[in-house]
């Protein structure tokens, strides 16, 4: 399958960095053409320095990427004109309302008029918001910015979207519209980088998925093979102090902050629940989820303290 996005030995360091702190390094990942990929990692992991570049809003330090067989450096006019992003820090024109900043971005990609209304009305029922549509967007909550800014670039024409965090902040109908806007946009072979720290939402939307944790690649496949890599379909997770030895009787054991995240089966998992609880120790247990592949890789959640970068 063609590569919508293909970024090998991706490196950036911003200004003024410490030295040797990298925002991505050495970075190598392949975007199929038509799909939804996610990008999942803590806040400040590299997602959206990653967005930025592949958008051609940024300079790599080294390595290539390019987007639609399109080098990011050397032929930018070439990616802009395929491309709609929606940045994680971004605001629309707040001296127009909703309508008039769908129409007046179609327009400005080269759509003409009758084409322009007709997306933009589609894009504002889809999101629910039409009945705002003649608001201004200095009057709107964050969240209705936010859906705006989304039914801007999910009504372009264009080839591929880089979506960044663009459920921040709504609330979960609101969330679910985008999602189904998002599935629609796949469906019609469009390519859609998704970054998020929703793992549902990745696990919900994305065909293929990239962790990324301090800018390096940590893990990639389809959501069935980051779960495949767990030989157990249940998880506990023990805060406190209990010995490796015999946590590791029950299955596969991984030490995270605080404590030990152990794979197991059923049975086994109800009975370490047990031992824990009568050592009045802390736990949660539960089917394996994307969240227990991100605490064995990373050795946090995903909500964590977040890793210091300079995306600015």
């Amino acid at each position: 399958m063609t590569s919508a996005v293909l970024a090998k030995d991706l490196r950036k360091v911003y200004p003024g960095s410490p030295s040797g702190s990298a925002a991505l390094e050495k970075l190598t990942l392949e975007v199929p053409t038509g799909r939804v990929y996610g990008l999942i990692g803590r806040n400040g992991a590299g997602k959206t320095t990653f967005v930025r570049i592949a958008a051609t809003q940024l300079e790599p330090t080294s390595g290539e990427l390019t987007v639609l067989g399109h080098d990011v450096r050397r032929e930018e006019r070439a990616i802009r004109a395929r491309i709609a992003c929606v940045p994680q820090e971004s605001r629309p024109l707040y001296f127009l309302n909703v309508e008039e900043v769908v129409y007046l971005y179609l327009k400005l990609r080269g759509l003409d008029p009758p084409e322009a209304r007709r997306r933009t009305r589609d894009a504002l029922e889809e999101l629910s918001l039409t009945e705002y549509r003649r608001r201004m967007v200095s009057r709107l909550s964050g969240g209705l910015r936010r859906r705006t800014l989304c039914a801007m670039v999910l009504a372009s024409d264009a080839d591929v979207l880089f979506l960044d965090e663009p459920t921040t902040g709504l609330d979960p109908l609101a969330r679910r519209e985008v999602w189904e806007a998002i599935r629609r946009a796949s469906r019609e072979n469009r390519t859609i980088v998704l970054t998020t720290h929703y793992l549902d939402e990745a696990e919900a939307l994305s065909t293929r998925l990239a962790l990324v944790e301090r800018g390096r690649l940590m893990l990639e496949g389809s959501p069935a093979e980051l779960r495949a890599r767990v030989r157990y379909p249940y998880r506990v997770t023990v805060q406190g102090s209990y010995p490796r030895d015999e946590l590791e009787s029950y299955g596969q054991v991984s030490e995270i902050e605080g404590g030990y995240l152990v794979f197991t089966r059923e049975a086994e998992a109800r009975e370490l629940a047990k031992r824990a609880l009568e050592r009045g120790l802390r736990l949660s247990m539960g089917p394996v989820s994307l969240e227990d592949i991100f605490l064995d890789v990373v050795g946090k959640s995903i909500e964590e303290n977040s890793v210091e970068e300079a995306e600015s």
